[in-house]
């Protein structure tokens, strides 16, 4: 799976939209669904991982 299907599917288990934990993670609006083509950087996923509170290693699987 993808990194971005694995935030969608944590998203959806802490019932937050995408939208919603860009916003309060200072992301630019739609940065995350582009992950689906571009790798992000480690700091990124880090920050989404602490804040859905999943191990780093939930999203790069």
């Amino acid at each position: 799976m993808s990194i971005y299907k694995n935030v969608k599917n944590a998203c959806s288990e802490a019932g937050i939209t995408i939208t919603a934990l860009e916003a309060k993670l200072g992301f630019p609006r739609s940065s995350i669904c582009k992950w689906d083509v571009n790798t992000p950087g480690v700091d990124k996923v880090k920050a989404v991982a602490e804040e859905l509170k999943k191990p780093i290693e939930f999203f790069l699987e």
